[in-house]
């Protein structure tokens, strides 16, 4: 009995800890990864006992069918954990793009937040708040109901599906950067008109250096422009995430 319980232990690990130790906020490389680990098996261990009926089962089997199902469990935790991942990803790639955008660029060496390399400023700015906000809303009670829900969707002895795994990723990229590139349009546009701008004036005078001279007005402007949005960039990144991702 007692191996059947670690075994079981073990498997719900398999699914349920790989999937927070890749997920925004708890997969943070800011966030040690002992204190990752702890709370990878604290809510492993959680939420073992309403899913012993399902898993208990699974346990007593032979050691290389045993094996097999460890390794589907750790890739379709992985697969849970990517899909939230790649939404914060595409946060992170359109607020780059939105720091170019503003002139902001230039302004490296921010401390990132969810990743080990530097980022600009105005990404950091953005990702912080999404996060936050996203805990605010509790998201990370929403992936684990949708952690319990994915053994009624993808049951220990199904497998892993590569397939079906390939084309949720997929989707995912596409619905997320398509939500980003939305999101982002307006300072896609202000770039568009401002650049040209620039360009028609200094082609009316030429000897004087109008880009070193524009790029502060440049800038405050964006700035202005993310102060007036950001407030709206932030409620329908929230609204775009948990359908994208809890709805799977």
């Amino acid at each position: 009995m007692l191996e059947t319980a670690v075994l079981a232990a073990f498997l719900t690990f398999c699914r349920i800890g790989t999937c927070f130790m890749l997920m925004p906020g708890f997969g943070s490389a800011r966030v040690p990864t002992q204190i990752r680990l702890f709370i990878a098996v604290a809510v492993s261990l959680a939420l073992l006992s309403h899913l012993w009926e399902t898993i208990a089962p699974f346990a007593s089997r032979r050691p290389d069918a045993l094996l097999v199902l460890i390794g589907s469990e750790l890739l379709i935790g992985a697969l849970i954990g990517l899909i939230a991942r790649f939404y914060v990803l595409a946060l992170q790639f359109i607020g780059t793009s939105m720091a170019m955008m503003m002139g902001f660029g230039m302004a490296d060496g921010g401390v990132a937040v969810e990743e080990d390399q530097p980022q600009p400023a105005l990404s950091t700015l953005l990702t912080f708040s999404a996060l936050m906000l996203l805990f605010t809303l509790n998201f990370h009670h929403a992936i684990i109901e949708a952690l319990v829900a994915s053994y009624s969707l993808a049951p220990i002895e199904a497998l892993f599906d590569p397939q079906s795994a390939l084309i949720d990723l997929s989707d995912t990229l596409s619905e997320a950067f398509l939500v980003m590139i939305r999101l982002g349009s307006p300072f896609v546009a202000y770039a568009i008109l401002v650049n040209m701008a620039i360009g028609f004036v200094n082609k009316l005078s030429p000897q004087i250096p109008i880009y070193f001279i524009s790029l502060p007005f440049v800038i405050a402007g964006g700035l202005l422009l993310l102060y007036l949005g950001i407030g709206n960039f932030l409620t329908l990144f929230a609204d775009g995430f948990l359908p994208t991702t809890i709805g799977r």
